[in-house]
């Protein structure tokens, strides 16, 4: 089920009303409709995928329960073997593997078939016929999080596995993230929670905002990527490099907006999630926007994967070392293709600078911080910045490596300094764009672009809530008027303030 679906659009309301008016009465029953709910939000795709995501969760949710009971009996001499570490070892390999079978089996099997036929041997394995399932990286991660957490002692083990079924699969983030730690979201299935009117109202804005980034920013932007990436051949470097662009903020709208759905629907159930985005785009240097782009991954593969490799603690060779493993691992993440592991490496590569410089850290406070416009030096700056990210998204879009190198080089040629290539609703396309800009420039000191609670003008606030409802209907690309009108009017109940 889609966040931009007529589906959810009916799906959110009624389970709200439950959530809050049926099961309120009891924590365990809650608890329990959300399982529910957010397993036939998940099943609405394909029902077959909810066996194996309940085999994930149940697997984590029995490896924490025995990571602490034998870790007791080893630390108390009664086992001389650790099977605490055994067991979260184990509980790692099965869940990365099962990712691994789904996600990266025919990737490699490809690869292994072209390695070889380099070498002038011909090879003929089998490839599995494996539908993706959707979410799968997302929840795994996750479930992940918690069994290390036990096994690290950040986290006492839950024997309550209502809650932690509802922990893995909560429906807001289960497809798309931000993908939660336990230390985070678990608890919060722990203790009742308390409908709070100010955070719901501020939850609609959040999810309105996300659905404008969704449905009008990406959606529009990804009309003419796709058109010009499709032929990319037959194009000039200045249409190239306009729609390596538009796919900049296509992506982010793809991502980022349906971050802002997931968020602000969680806050009207009562449970807050992490922040996912915090307008990269404005950011001064690489490690800035990694600090600001899709941050719950970024920290994820920080603390369970940078830190264990050792960090920053072994000297400059190994965290140039480490820094590049997820930095590539975080590229192979996004998908099995070496174009992404080519966009994680080029990253990598553009942080290193700054690591060995130590000027990593440079960039913490927000940009023109207590000003409106940025000086020079950092309008500069995040130019550069956004267009070393933009080269950097071609490899990321493109079908190969050697794709995305005919395309960036072609950015080079006489052609860059042309008329782009112009299709009906470009224009309009670059408007929204820079009414994106605008607004999360001006909201750069929030959480998001719609957090207008300091406005006490209600006409203001209408005013604004309606012209951003106008324009998803109006000129959301592919949109269905019934959705939006639902969601609007879902949103006009509880934006009274």
């Amino acid at each position: 089920m889609l966040f931009n679906s007529i589906e959810f659009a009916l799906f959110l309301p009624i389970v709200f009303i439950l959530y809050w008016f049926v099961f309120n009465k009891r924590l365990g029953l809650q608890n329990l409709f959300i399982v529910a709910v957010s397993y036939l939000f998940y099943g609405w795709w394909d029902w077959h995928f909810l066996l194996l995501m309940a085999f994930t969760t149940t697997c984590s949710w029995l490896s924490g329960v025995l990571i602490e009971k034998h870790r007791t009996n080893y630390e108390n001499g009664l086992s001389k073997t650790n099977w605490a570490k055994v067991i979260s070892i184990t509980n790692i390999v099965l869940n990365l593997g099962i990712l691994g079978i789904y996600k990266y089996y025919n990737f490699f099997v490809a690869s292994f078939i072209e390695a070889f036929g380099h070498l002038g041997i011909q090879l003929h394995p089998s490839s599995l016929n494996l539908i993706l399932p959707v979410g799968i990286s997302f929840y795994t991660f996750q479930a992940l999080s918690y069994s290390i957490d036990v096994y690290r002692k950040d986290l006492a083990a839950t024997k309550d596995a209502v809650s932690f079924f509802a922990f893995v699969s909560f429906f807001p983030q289960l497809v798309a993230g931000p993908i939660e730690r336990a230390t985070n979201l678990l608890p919060q299935f722990h203790k009742p929670r308390t409908f709070d009117y100010n955070k719901a109202v501020d939850g609609m804005r959040q999810i309105l905002w996300g659905l404008f980034k969704k449905i009008v920013i990406a959606d529009n932007c990804a009309t003419y990527v796709n058109q010009i990436f499709d032929n990319y051949e037959i194009h000039t470097g200045s249409t190239l490099l306009l729609a390596a662009i538009l796919f900049a903020f296509q992506i982010y709208g793809d991502f980022s907006g349906y971050s802002d759905i997931a968020i602000g629907t969680s806050r009207l159930f009562g449970i807050n999630l992490m922040r996912n985005f915090a307008f990269p785009y404005f950011s001064r240097d690489i490690a800035e926007f990694w600090r600001r782009w899709h941050i719950s991954l970024s920290t994820w593969f920080r603390d369970y994967l940078y830190i264990p490799l050792g960090g920053s603690r072994g000297g400059k060779c190994s965290s140039i070392r480490n820094t590049m493993i997820i930095f590539i691992v975080s590229g192979f993440w996004h998908g099995a293709n070496w174009t992404f592991v080519a966009w994680g490496a080029f990253h990598g590569l553009l942080f290193l600078p700054l690591l060995i410089g130590k000027k990593n850290r440079k960039h913490t406070n927000i940009v023109a911080e207590n000003k409106f416009l940025p000086s020079p030096i950092e309008f500069i700056q995040i130019a550069s910045t956004f267009l070393l990210v933009v080269i950097g998204w071609v490899f990321f879009r493109a079908e190969s490596i050697q794709t995305a190198l005919k395309i960036i080089f072609n950015f080079a040629n006489t052609t860059l300094f042309s008329k782009p290539f112009y299709v009906v609703g470009l224009s309009k396309t670059v408007m929204f764009v820079g009414l994106l800009l605008l607004v999360e420039w001006i909201q750069r000191k929030k959480l998001h672009g719609l957090e207008i609670d300091t406005i006490d003008n209600g006409i203001i606030k209408w005013s604004i809530y309606y012209l951003v409802i106008a324009i998803i209907l109006e000129f959301g690309a592919n949109s269905q008027s019934f959705n939006i009108t639902c969601y609007s009017r879902f949103m006009v109940v509880w934006s009274r303030s």
